[in-house]
């Protein structure tokens, strides 16, 4: 397999061996495609190398015999999003997702198509708990896991003030009692807002992070992301810094 001129948003790189990257990469045409780019690491290839790195859209060439291609050339098609802070995380966690999930070598023109618009929506700076929400929600369609927000899975409208928690296989199931021991569901209010593709409330967005969540770790057979991980932690940090604050004062 000969790829040329083929465009393509970075993923993942990470380096290989002295001087070489592995990198995997979301092309239109082709899916998911893993990349082998030799010889990057000296002082000379610096431009190679920064076309290479994760949320940059590039054109390359490449050939492929086996699981993985060989790299010839590459260059960025435009300037990627300059993220930081909680962007920075979510741009992780966008990538993350997409490398788990993706299929290799299998074409996805909509995953390819949703990158670009979460890519700029983190560059714009949007609301970024709603951007990886409607990011989470397109992604599962997208891969053919989705199902009706507006409905259970029995078939009966969502109502606005009951709770829910997400069941991958089955869908929205009502809960009886957000105090019997069922955790956070996500609120009717919410799920009707993210059917509809209107920025819920604050105070569902928490709701809805967890339950998407709970479908998403589903997907994933059980291995859970670094980012959730590095989420976790930055809370536990948080948590202690306020509390030794507290002491203090």
């Amino acid at each position: 397999m000969r790829y040329a001129g083929e465009r393509a948003y970075v993923l993942h790189a990470r380096a290989w061996r002295e001087t070489s990257l592995l990198v995997e990469a979301l092309s239109e045409n082709h899916g998911r495609i893993g990349l082998v780019a030799r010889g990057v690491q000296g002082p000379k290839r610096h431009a190679l190398r920064a076309a290479l790195q994760p949320l940059q859209y590039i054109r390359f060439d490449a050939v492929q015999r086996g699981e993985l291609a060989q790299l010839n050339a590459a260059e960025a098609v435009d300037v990627a999003p300059l993220l930081a802070g909680d962007a920075m995380l979510g741009g992780f966690y966008v990538n993350e997702l997409m490398v788990r999930l993706a299929p290799r070598d299998d074409p996805h023109p909509e995953l390819h198509a949703l990158y670009g618009e979460v890519r700029e929506r983190l560059r714009a700076n949007a609301p970024l708990a709603w951007t990886l929400r409607r990011f989470e929600r397109d992604l599962l369609d997208a891969l053919g896991f989705g199902f009706d927000l507006s409905m259970d899975g029995d078939g009966a409208a969502i109502d606005p003030a009951a709770y829910y928690r997400l069941d991958p296989e089955h869908g929205a199931r009502r809960m009886s009692s957000q105090r019997n021991g069922e955790g956070r569901g996500a609120s009717g209010r919410g799920l009707l807002s993210l059917a509809g593709d209107v920025q819920p409330e604050a105070e569902d967005m928490p709701g809805l992070r967890q339950a998407m969540r709970e479908v998403l770790a589903y997907h994933l057979g059980g291995r859970g992301l670094k980012s959730w991980e590095l989420v976790g932690d930055l809370g536990r940090i948080s948590r202690a810094t306020r509390a030794q604050d507290d002491s203090v004062s």
